[in-house]
């Protein structure tokens, strides 16, 4: 038997503010864009890699006050959205930085060992950035 991870969802406010930082800042490809009843679904994966990230609205198949809480929550940063890896911890590290991300800890070599940073995407979901070893 085998078992892969296929997509998972980061919660965001706004698509187009979403597709700056993941498409833009972070280097993702975009491999799927789908409009429903007002909401937008935007699919984005690290190029040469299977899984791919649904950014999705909290409304979106939700009722009102579901969505309502669960925005209230994204845009007060209490989501860990994502780790990512790279070969270039600094240079992502600048690219991430100039697009206007919230810095919240520079690059750091962490007592748990690896080197990372950690900024906020623009709904406020906690977004680290590892060195690959």
């Amino acid at each position: 038997m085998s078992l892969t991870l296929a997509n998972t969802f980061i919660l965001i406010d706004d698509p187009e503010t979403a597709l700056g930082f993941y498409r833009d800042a972070l280097g993702l490809e975009v491999r799927m864009d789908v409009s429903n009843e007002g909401f937008r679904w935007v699919t984005v994966g690290a190029p040469g890699q299977d899984v791919s990230i649904v950014l999705s609205q909290p409304h979106g198949g939700r009722t009102q006050v579901e969505g309502d809480e669960i925005l209230s929550l994204v845009t007060r940063g209490s989501f860990q959205a994502a780790i990512f890896k790279t070969d270039d911890l600094e240079g992502t590290f600048e690219r991430v930085k100039a697009s206007g991300a919230d810095i919240l800890e520079v690059p750091t070599d962490q007592p748990w060992g690896v080197r990372d940073c950690a900024v906020r995407d623009p709904s406020g979901n906690l977004v680290r950035i590892q060195a690959a070893k």
